[in-house]
């Protein structure tokens, strides 16, 4: 791939081995709550929207239960198991890598920041990045195409220079609606429509950047 100046990273499930925590901070939040979701495909959520979570269990919680307090209990339950999080293969080396490079990076994240900030410290990669985008930051996620808009306005480059890396048809939908180039990321060998270029490691995509 030609062209391109800076990397867009997704981060659940591309950067971090997140969803399984995802799916038990949210089984621990709705037991709090006085709603058993054990009986649930684990995943049933994933790459979804919070508010459209939300929308859908809503119903199920007392009608006390503000999606504020709903959020700030999912977002609890997974920081304080964030230590636990086991990073993708080489993804420390492949961004840390770039930045020598002079490669600027970004993250741009579906979840809230809260949770953005203890993926970005469990992976200790924030000194090589411009900076993170998270759902706080939006009036509208993934897949509407804000978040990738603002993340190259920050890195001051054309969006079509700017690589995005993703894990689900959500981030892509996305990332292509913003202009960006766009690379599957998919680790068990399968396929991500529509994705410029498919990797099945991390690494791959250093030589699109030497």
């Amino acid at each position: 791939m030609k062209g391109l100046l800076a990397v867009a990273w997704d981060i659940d499930g591309t950067l971090i081995d997140s969803e399984p925590l995802h799916h038990r901070a949210l089984l621990a939040a709705s037991t709090a709550h006085g709603v058993d979701l054990s009986g649930d495909p684990k995943d049933r959520f994933v790459g979804v929207h919070m508010n459209d979570v939300w929308t859908a269990l809503q119903p199920l919680y007392p009608p006390s239960l503000s999606r504020e307090r709903w959020q700030t209990a999912i977002n609890r339950f997974y920081c304080e198991a964030a230590s636990s999080l086991e990073p993708m293969p080489n993804a420390r080396r492949v961004i840390e890598t770039l930045s020598g490079l002079g490669v600027p990076q970004i993250c741009v994240s579906n979840s809230g920041r809260a949770v953005v900030d203890a993926n970005i410290a469990r992976l200790g990669i924030a000194p090589f990045l411009a900076g993170a985008i998270s759902l706080d930051d939006l009036t509208n996620g993934k897949p509407a195409p804000e978040g990738y808009l603002l993340a190259a306005q920050r890195l001051g480059v054309p969006a079509q220079a700017v690589l995005a890396v993703e894990d689900s048809g959500t981030g892509l939908a996305a990332a292509r609606a913003a202009g960006l180039s766009t690379a599957g990321f998919v680790p068990d060998g399968g396929a991500l429509p529509g994705a410029d270029r498919q990797i099945r490691r991390l690494d791959e995509l250093l030589d699109w950047f030497a």
